[in-house]
């Protein structure tokens, strides 16, 4: 069984925000995988899959942001998810716009949604796609450029990267090793 998580915050004033690019991921991965979001379990809203008869399980946490590893913790107790199929989908203010990066293991860095996954699960060995959302031209606070509207100019590229991101979930949950799906992706 797998778990894809995409971070976010629930809210529609939200949607369009570099904060929530995990959510628009995930969704992009339930369209690859054709399904869709229909139920809300354990803080989240779930999509469910079934591939070669392995549940896949695609999650956005709907406790916010930085409280994202309540509902992470209680996704993996329920359905006993191991770390190693376990992968998170979010935002990086460290990687330039548009650019995704995909790592098997790793520290929280700068995230709060992810500090609050390790710190709930005390995992750090399960797999992450970072999508890059640093814009050099722009010079305010990280906090308010998270939450801020992606330009429109640059919606095709993020629409693209999280495309890419969701893709490579997909693939991730098809059994794809996490070796294959980083030298696939990372190029």
């Amino acid at each position: 069984m797998y778990l894809i998580v995409g971070l976010g915050n629930p809210e529609t004033k939200y949607e369009k925000t570099f904060h929530n690019m995990g959510f628009i991921a995930v969704g992009d991965t339930a369209e690859v995988l054709g399904v869709k979001f229909k139920k809300k379990e354990c803080e989240a809203s779930v999509a469910e899959a079934f591939i070669g008869g392995e549940k896949v399980i695609i999650a956005r946490p709907l406790t916010y942001m930085n409280n994202s590893g309540r509902a992470v913790k209680q996704l993996m107790s329920k359905y006993k998810i191991a770390p190693e199929n376990l992968i998170v989908i979010y935002d990086d203010y460290d990687l330039p716009k548009g650019k995704v990066r995909i790592r098997a293991s790793g520290s929280a860095g700068t995230h709060n949604g992810m500090r609050s996954i390790i710190g709930e699960t005390g995992l750090t060995n399960f797999a992450r796609i970072r999508i890059g959302i640093r814009d050099e031209e722009v010079n305010i606070p990280i906090i308010n450029y998270v939450l801020s509207d992606i330009k429109k100019d640059d919606y095709e590229l993020f629409a693209d990267a999280c495309r890419k991101a969701g893709e490579a979930a997909a693939d991730f949950a098809r059994g794809l090793d996490i070796e294959k799906v980083m030298c696939k992706y990372n190029a």
